[in-house]
This record gives C-alpha cells, structure tokens and sequence, in this order.
C-alpha cells in the first residue's frame, strides 16, 4: 500500500519513520482514506528493523483540522467499519472506529512522536494526545471546538493528559489553547517557536534514535501498562456510548447539522461559537 498512498507521505531516513498528513488544501482534514493510510504507515514503521522512532507532522499551514465530514469522505471503506443492521443505530461506528485507529499509536512497539504546528483542532487533537511525546509550536492553536455544540470526543483522552481543572475547563467550554498553553499545563512535551520546530524536534529525535529499539519498547509499555492498571482504556472505551449518547440522542443533537442545512458550514460555525469569539476565546 505505501506505493498508492494518496494522502500522507512516508520515507524513512536516519532511523526515523516520517510520516506527513499531506492534503494541505483541507488542512489535512481526516478522512477515511487518510487514516487507514496513517494506520498502515505506522504498522509499516513497526515492522521495519530500520526504523527505531516515528514523527508524524503535517504539510501546510496547520498540523490538521479536524474529521473530515464531507459526504465524498464516504466514498472509501473504513478499515474496521461494522455495517450491520444489528450495530448500526447504537453502536457508533465512526466514534469506535476513531479510537481504534488512534489505540495503534499507544500500542505500537516503537515511540510515536507528533510535531504539530498551526491548527490542530478536534481529532488532530486525538492524535497529538494519544503519541508518546508531542511537540509543537508556540503559536499554535490547540483544542476541541465541536464539543461546544455536537459530540463529545471519539477518543477521551482529557482527564488523561492534564489536571481535573484543565481537563473540565476545555471539555466544558471547547475552548483552544495556544502551544505555549499546551506545554505549561503538561498537555505536551515541549514547545519552540514555529520558526525552529522542525530543528528543534530533530535535535530531541536523533539521539532517540540510538537507544535500542527494544530498549524503547520496554520503556514505552511499561509506562503504558501503568496507565492501563489505573483504568486508560476502558475508560477510553466508553468513548463510543457517549458520542452516539452527544450525537444522537441528546434533544439538541440535531441543531447543528439543522444549521448548516439552513445556511451552510459559516452559519453552523457563528451559531456554534459565535458566545465564545464575542468573548475573545477560539
């Protein structure tokens, strides 16, 4: 498959495994295709002996923005999707599909680190949580608008990657934080000017890449195994209820989509988040 990847772009080179969202005319939006290609890149990773980190950055202006929604989206087959009368009304098939893909990060054998600049919204957001190490630009812009006014998210990983206060903060008002923000709460490694991101990530990464792989395998699931014991990822797994809970059956589930019907994606947006950016908030 990497040989017809469409979406992402992969090379390896000093022992680093790259791989690039690359549909920077959507600000590498999450479609489908996209993530069974991001997917199948980090299983490729995995499997080769040359290959000891892998980063995952994106093309363009901003890291990624989000799901893709549109309706062509549709178009290619989700690796995983369960379509069946028996699951289809009550199961949430794309929230359970999201954690899926994202639990590959956390249990692959080799560290997966995010380099993140510009936007990195909803589940871009996903990503850079569930990766071993995040860095990212000072002045990015980091966070979970649709929480104001859709679904909770697919992947809850909140309470996992910040304090109980910073964890309610942004899940109660969606609210986007800025890099520098990011790093000071503990939400990510480090952060560096956006202007030196990509020198400063290869200077972390390429002494990573000299400690055994399978040194950085014991370190990583050890930790891992850690998280697990105090409840990850069956906490995790209960992201799928709440969001067919959000999206569905909620009285308000509709109004959005209702939105955007009447006057489109920018009528949707303003009613969304329009209270926030009347106070100064993304």
């Amino acid at each position: 498959m990497s040989s017809s990847y469409k979406l992402i772009l992969y090379s390896v080179t000093d022992r680093i495994a790259r791989i690039t969202l690359n549909a920077p005319e959507k600000r590498n939006a999450l479609s489908f295709r996209m993530r069974d290609e991001i997917v199948h890149a980090l299983r490729t990773a995995e499997a080769d002996d040359d290959v000891s980190v892998v980063l995952i950055d994106g093309a363009g202006p901003s890291f990624c923005s989000g799901y893709d929604m549109s309706p062509g989206n549709r178009e290619h087959p989700k690796e995983g999707w369960v379509h069946s009368a028996h699951f289809d009304g009550w199961t949430d098939q794309f929230a359970r599909s999201c954690l899926r893909d994202w639990l590959t990060i956390w249990d692959l054998l080799k560290p997966v680190v995010v380099k993140a600049h510009g936007h990195c919204v909803a589940g871009g957001t996903e990503i850079l949580s569930m990766a071993d190490i995040a860095f990212v630009a000072e002045d990015a812009r980091i966070g979970y608008p649709p929480m104001r006014g859709m679904t909770t998210p697919d992947t809850l990983y909140f309470p996992w990657k910040m304090s109980m206060a910073r964890a309610k903060y942004l899940q109660l008002t969606g609210n986007s934080v800025t890099g520098r923000e990011a790093a000071e709460m503990g939400w990510v490694a480090k952060c560096f000017p956006a202007d030196q991101l990509e020198e400063q990530v290869m200077r972390e990464l390429r002494p990573m890449t000299q400690i055994a792989p399978d040194l950085l395998a014991a370190n990583k699931h050890s930790i891992n195994q850690a998280y697990e014991i105090m409840g990850f990822r069956t906490a995790l797994s209960m992201g799928w209820q709440w969001h067919a809970l959000s999206s569905r059956l909620r009285p308000g589930a509709g109004q959005f989509a209702e939105k955007m019907r009447e006057g489109g994606l920018k009528e949707a947006l303003a009613w969304r988040d329009g209270a926030f950016k009347h106070e100064g908030f993304d």
